[in-house]
């Protein structure tokens, strides 16, 4: 039956969407679509649950969020299992990011709450003032399909440790695996309203955006979509957290070990299939090293594993969909048209008749004014920038309407840290690009607005209030 968690249990949808698996074009299983009605149910009984869930103590919370952790924990397996054949992520990256990380980032909310003082008191010239940090309230949550329970949980670890309430949105695309949160919920103890799971399409979204009953807005996806988000937001004067699109750099140095860089880049440039926001898929190469480099981009795309995305030595697997595919097909159509060269890729792999494949594509030649340089493409395909100082390369890197991610590869850590420094964007690697869960995540520019992850993270779904307490008179 196709499900919806609501208040606590799980209902029938009134409407179903289907679930393709990525890597056949099979289908997988019925989704929920959320319709209006229910999407309304779900905000009322997160209000409903409000009062009772801020009003509990931080160690409560705690606990209870520790329960929730473990319980999504004993699902390792099968939840990583479902995640990458929904949307064709490499059985051994869904292990870790579907897996582990979501329970490893409830406890670490956990224990920040348990940690965190709810009141401040700052001595002033008239007496002191009380500051409190107490939960904004009723959030929105919507999330993508590309690390479906990663991105749930970053949302969903820091609102609750913080008191608030949640309805989630989940992509159409992983609406199965959002309902193994609600299980986990469920068994942990979770009062009911206190986290509700609705997925469905674009509408559904944007319903949930202009919910009256809603008091925050939490997304991650597309800056398309972020920008209506955030238009609709400003008008409401509702508070919002967008994590978007990227288009970052990879700046190799001169002085950079190419053997260690291309192991980077792997991950930097290639993880998930190029489905990852702040991938490093502009690459700033020195001109005087240029060839070697390229030589290097294409060996390494050539040397991944493109197959069955559950098979451990799998590197590359299938994109989400049919329509995904297609578009990066029409970008690396585009790259051939403005003059870049096609170095390696730029198809489907003929051992790969099933499911959405694209080759990991490398292009050359490429300017940094291009559309496949620009623009995001979402998919395993990168582009070689030639660049002949450092601060060309910085430039070249901050002329993009994106600032994400980023890498920097040299052999001399502090001169990479310098150049990492004048690069605009919201995070950045030295020899290696790995997100830290004790630090903030988020871009700048058309990258977003506002962090996840780190105390940040919790701060975001907590709202401040000042009590000024005058010294009594004499």
């Amino acid at each position: 039956m196709t499900r919806l968690f609501i208040d606590g249990q799980f209902r029938a949808a009134d409407k179903v969407e289907p679930v393709v698996e990525a890597a056949t074009g099979h289908l997988l299983g019925q989704g929920s679509s959320a319709t209006e009605s229910e999407l309304d149910d779900a905000v009322t009984a997160a209000r409903t649950a409000l009062d009772g869930w801020r009003s509990a103590s931080p160690d409560e919370r705690a606990d209870v969020l520790n329960r929730f952790a473990a319980a999504l924990k004993e699902r390792t397996a099968s939840t990583s299992e479902l995640c990458t054949r929904e949307n064709g992520m490499p059985i051994a990256l869904s292990r870790g990011v579907n897996g582990s990380f979501p329970a490893a980032l409830l406890h670490y909310y956990a224990e920040m709450a348990a940690d965190s003082d709810v009141e401040e008191i700052r001595p002033s010239m008239i007496g002191h003032t009380i500051v409190r940090r107490e939960p904004v309230g009723v959030v929105g949550a919507i999330t993508p399909w590309n690390y479906p329970q990663a991105l749930a949980v970053m949302k969903i670890a820091p609102a609750l440790a913080a008191g608030c309430t949640m309805v989630l949105k989940a992509a159409p695309e992983t609406a199965l695996d959002a309902l193994i949160l609600g299980e986990a919920a469920a068994e942990a103890g979770l009062p009911p309203g206190v986290l509700n799971i609705a997925p469905g399409g674009a509408a559904a979204g944007a319903f949930l955006v202009q919910h009256p009953g809603v008091d925050k807005v939490a997304f991650t996806g597309s800056t398309v979509a972020g920008r209506l988000i955030g238009e609709v937001c400003g008008k409401l004067m509702r508070p919002v957290t967008l994590e978007l699109g990227g288009k970052s750099a990879a700046i190799v140095l001169d002085d950079a070990d190419l053997d260690v860089t291309m192991r980077g880049l792997k991950n930097a440039s290639f993880v998930n299939n190029g489905q990852t926001c702040h991938l490093s898929s502009r690459i700033l190469a020195p001109r005087s090293r240029y060839d070697e480099v390229v030589d290097a981009v294409a060996a390494l795309a050539e040397g991944l594993s493109v197959g069955d995305p559950l098979e451990e030595s799998t590197d590359v697997g299938p994109l989400v969909s049919s329509r995904q595919r297609d578009r990066v097909l029409d970008y690396v159509r585009i790259g051939e048209s403005e003059g870049a060269k096609l170095v390696v890729g730029g198809s489907i792999p003929e051992d790969q008749p099933r499911g959405w494949f694209v080759s990991p594509t490398v292009f050359a030649n490429v300017e940094n004014s291009a559309r496949i340089a620009q623009e995001e493409i979402f998919g395993p395909v990168v582009t070689v920038i030639a660049y002949d100082t450092d601060t060309e390369a910085v430039d070249l890197a901050n002329d993009s309407e994106f600032g994400l991610g980023g890498s920097v590869w040299s052999s001399d850590t502090d001169r990479a840290i310098n150049v990492a420094r004048a690069v605009r964007t919201g995070t950045i690697g030295v020899n290696e690009y790995q997100l830290d869960i004790q630090a903030p995540f988020g871009g700048v520019k058309a990258s977003g607005i506002g962090r996840e992850l780190g105390p940040e993270g919790l701060a975001a779904y907590q709202t401040l209030k000042s009590i000024y307490c005058l010294r009594p008179t004499d």
